[in-house]
């Protein structure tokens, strides 16, 4: 049986765009309380515009997550303001366009790994001593399919990032499971997001309309908030039915 998340604080990061604002929008649907973070404050206003029309209420706290400090300012607020946190979906993340070993440079590479990697882990190590605390917690972690399976298609630095947070997910469920603390990592192939138009190679409309798409994303993530506290879906592996890796052999 599902339970309610009504009332409980969710703080969603990239929540300006993609995977995190149909997420937020989601959790707040089911009666979550929703702080909104990314680094551009008009974007998150328009995801807190989409969450009052839904009839609920959202704090925006912009922040760059890769800045530890501006990460933990925002759980500061959180408590100040809110007293909680309940659920963290770590959703911000990026990848850059020159991303080959053939084109990568160091700046690029460390643009990727901070925000896919070290933001994840800022807002994780910010929110856990209010989870503690209340020996509750739920962490939703969006990896990706390259987070499982290596490939050229993104690079170098994105599959050794999500690969991370893989581990990093899991690392959490490891040491902190005693204290009522559970994290998922949800790892999907080919979504429908801004994030596409930064490839090297294009994507086609047609091909974004057979991809999964933001709304799928933000079911799943409404899934595993919703599921019983006693229950830590530890990893989802999940692809579009039609997939090019299968289909024309496009390593994903």
């Amino acid at each position: 049986m599902f339970r309610s998340i009504a009332d409980e604080v969710a703080w969603v990061t990239g929540a300006g765009s993609g995977i995190g604002q149909a997420g937020a929008v989601s959790l707040a649907k089911a009666g979550a309380k929703l702080v909104l973070s990314g680094r551009r404050r008009e974007p998150l206003e328009e995801t807190a515009g989409m969450i009052r029309d839904a009839g609920r209420t959202a704090l925006v706290a912009p922040a760059d997550m890769r800045d530890a400090a501006q990460v933990q300012a925002v759980a500061k607020r959180i408590e100040a303001e809110l007293g909680r946190c309940d659920i963290l979906v770590n959703s911000a993340g990026v990848n850059v366009k020159n991303r080959s070993w053939s084109e990568i440079d160091p700046e690029g590479f460390d643009t990727v790994v901070e925000a896919d990697l070290s933001g994840p882990f800022y807002a994780c190590a910010a929110v856990l001593p209010m989870m503690r605390a209340r020996k509750s917690g739920l962490i939703i972690q969006i990896s990706s399919w390259a987070g499982r399976y290596v490939s050229k298609l993104t690079g170098p630095a994105y599959s050794a990032a999500k690969h991370g947070l893989v581990a990093l997910s899991e690392s959490l469920n490891q040491e902190e499971c005693r204290h009522g603390i559970r994290s998922c990592c949800i790892c999907p192939g080919e979504v429908a997001t801004p994030i596409l138009d930064k490839r090297p190679v294009p994507v086609t409309v047609e091909d974004k309309a057979r991809m999964l798409q933001s709304e799928d994303l933000a079911e799943t993530i409404l899934f595993v908030a919703r599921l019983p506290v006693t229950v830590c879906i530890n990893e989802i592996l999940m692809s579009p039915t039609w997939n090019r890796g299968y289909i024309e052999g496009v390593k994903l």
